[in-house]
Parts: C-alpha cells; sequence; structure tokens
C-alpha cells in the first residue's frame, strides 16, 4: 500500500512537472516579448528622464552665462565711471579739502596760506636773513607747506577708515543676518559707526534722502575716499542690486578681503624697514657730514658758500643726491 501510494505520488509529480514544462515552453515567447516592451518602456522613461535633465542642465547654464555677463558689464560700466571720477577729484583742491576732512572753502584756504607765508616772511626779517631770502622762505611757506599739509591731513584720515571700515562691514553683515534691510544697516554704521567712517555713511544715507539709489550713493564716497576698497565696497553693492546674490556673504568676504590686504600691507612695511633706514642714514648722511664739519672747522668749508665754483659743487652734488633719493624712494616703496 506504502509501495502503491509512491507511485501515485511520483506519476503525479512527473505529470505537473510535464504540465509545468509544456505551460512554459508554449508560454516563452510572450514571457520573452513582455519582458522586451518593459525593457523599451524603462529605457524610455530613462530617455525622458535624461533629456528632462540635461534640458535643465542647460537652462541653469544659460542662467548662470547670463548673470555672468551681466556682472562683466556692471563692473565695466563701474570702471569706466570710476576712472573718470578719480580723473576729475584728483585735480581739484575742493576735493582735497574734503578728504582731509576740512569744512573751510578754498578761498579761506588761500587766506590762511597767504598769512602764514607773511608771518614766515616777517619772522625770517625781524631774524635778520636777507631780503631774497626772506623772500624763498615766504614762497614755500605759503605755497609749500599748507600743501603739505594737506597731503598730510589726508594721508591720516585714510589710514583711520582703512582701519576702521572692516569692522563697520562686520556690524552690516551682523545686522543683514538679523533681518534689517541694507538701508537700515548702512543708517546703524552712520549713527554708531567710528570717525571717519560715521560721517562717510551718513552722507550716504543723506544721498539716499534727496532721491539716489544706495549704489549711487556708495559710489559717490569714492570722492571724499579715493581708496580701492571702497570701489570694492561700491562694486559690491551695485552687482547685488542689479544681479542679487547673498549680501551678507559677499559683504562678509569682502571684510576678510581688506583685512588680508592690511596684513600684507603691514608685512610689506616690515620687511621693507631696513632698506628704509638705510636710506634714510645714506640721505641725511652728506649733510649730517657737512654740519659736523662746520661746526668742528668752519674755515674749511666756508669756501664751499663763498666761492663760484663751491657753488657749482653744492649745486651738482645736491642735484646727484637728490637723483639717489628718489631712486631709493622707488626701490623701497610698495602698491599693495
Amino acid at each position: 500500500m506504502f509501495g502503491l501510494d509512491i507511485t501515485i505520488v511520483a506519476i503525479f509529480a512527473l505529470a505537473a512537472l510535464s504540465t509545468a514544462g509544456l505551460t512554459y515552453g508554449l508560454l516563452f515567447s510572450r514571457i520573452e516579448a513582455q519582458k522586451k516592451a518593459e525593457n523599451r518602456v524603462r529605457r524610455v522613461h530613462a530617455a525622458e528622464t535624461d533629456q528632462s535633465k540635461a534640458k535643465a542642465a542647460r537652462d541653469r547654464m544659460q542662467e548662470l552665462s547670463k548673470r555672468r555677463k551681466s556682472v562683466q558689464d556692471s563692473l565695466k560700466d563701474l570702471e569706466k565711471k570710476q576712472q573718470e571720477q578719480t580723473r576729475r577729484v584728483a585735480t581739484t583742491l575742493k576735493a582735497k579739502l574734503v578728504q582731509a576732512g576740512l569744512s573751510i572753502p578754498v578761498s579761506k584756504f588761500y587766506i590762511y596760506s597767504a598769512v602764514f607765508g607773511l608771518f614766515a616772511f616777517v619772522l625770517s626779517i625781524l631774524a635778520g636773513v636777507s631780503l631774497l631770502i626772506s623772500l624763498g622762505i615766504a614762497v614755500i611757506a605759503a605755497l609749500g607747506l599748507p600743501r603739505w599739509f594737506i597731503g598730510f591731513m589726508i594721508k591720516r584720515r585714510l589710514k583711520r577708515f582703512l582701519a576702521e571700515l572692516p569692522n563697520a562691514l562686520d556690524v552690516m553683515v551682523r545686522s543683514i543676518k538679523s533681518g534689517l534691510p541694507l538701508t537700515d544697516a548702512l543708517r546703524l554704521i552712520a549713527a554708531e559707526g567710528q570717525e571717519p567712517v560715521r560721517t562717510e555713511f551718513r552722507k550716504i544715507v543723506e544721498a539716499q534722502q534727496v532721491g539716489l539709489s544706495v549704489p549711487e550713493a556708495c559710489a559717490r564716497m569714492f570722492t571724499s575716499i579715493p581708496l580701492q576698497e571702497v570701489n570694492f565696497f561700491a562694486i559690491v553693492i551695485a552687482i547685488q542690486s542689479q544681479a542679487g546674490g547673498n549680501l551678507s556673504e559677499a559683504l562678509g568676504n569682502l571684510s576678510r578681503v581688506l583685512r588680508e590686504r592690511r596684513k600684507m600691507r603691514d608685512k610689506v612695511n616690515a620687511l621693507s624697514m631696513e632698506a628704509k633706514a638705510s636710506a634714510a642714514i645714506i640721505g641725511a648722511l652728506p649733510f649730517i657730514v657737512t654740519l659736523l664739519v662746520y661746526l668742528t672747522s668752519p674755515d674749511y668749508i666756508m669756501i664751499l658758500f663763498t666761492d663760484s665754483r663751491g657753488h657749482l659743487i653744492l649745486g651738482l652734488g645736491l642735484g646727484w643726491m637728490s637723483i639717489g633719493i628718489l631712486v631709493m624712494r622707488q626701490m623701497i616703496n610698495f602698491d599693495i
């Protein structure tokens, strides 16, 4: 009975296996056709997806290209405007007075210069100096010293502005990140900043109140602060207003660049200090030797000042010394 049952089970199993094989053989072509159809459908979907991705990539590249071209055009326009503005500013005494932070008009400056020259002339006459030399001293005091003083004031004010500008930019970055608009950030610097940054940003706010846009008001700051760093700031504001972007990130990068430029400038000054000291010693040595010889043996050196040949020697010596000092100045001065 047990053997019969196994035989029947084996017969049923062989019959099922044969039926399955026959069925698979009959349906094999249909199954393969269905698989091929599914593969074709998947390839079509993949091709459509790739095409959409490629189209999106092309659109992004075109948008980036348009934005890059817009930024380049903006930079060229700003550069031309800055060059024209620099040429106009560099030749006017009124602009130099503004850059020095002096609020006097040009007419008063000329009056003060004339008074100072007259005072120097009277003082030299009272000291017993000859009339011709006194006139030369008066001309130098009236024309040279006031302008030298203006240049000194400009350099000092620009140095103070350059030291404080990165801190003002950091305050603007934090203000913009906290949700304040750019105009409120500018007003914050105009109210709470350090001089001379506060005065210049107050001019920007006042220019906005009379109808100028923020980029135009920032570009005008180059008139009173002729620094490349101010030009960088105006360009960042102009590009952001035209092409958009993350203003806080751009200002943060500008602040970091300004600090790195300052570090580089200080490093160059430190490395060139030895050369500057050597140039100063070499340039002052002939005058020091002349003074010492005059103090110890005045009769020996007075012939240079009393004889015509001595005058010729002094003139040639001063000429060659001036050329040497100018050459050394060019060798030790670096633009950063």
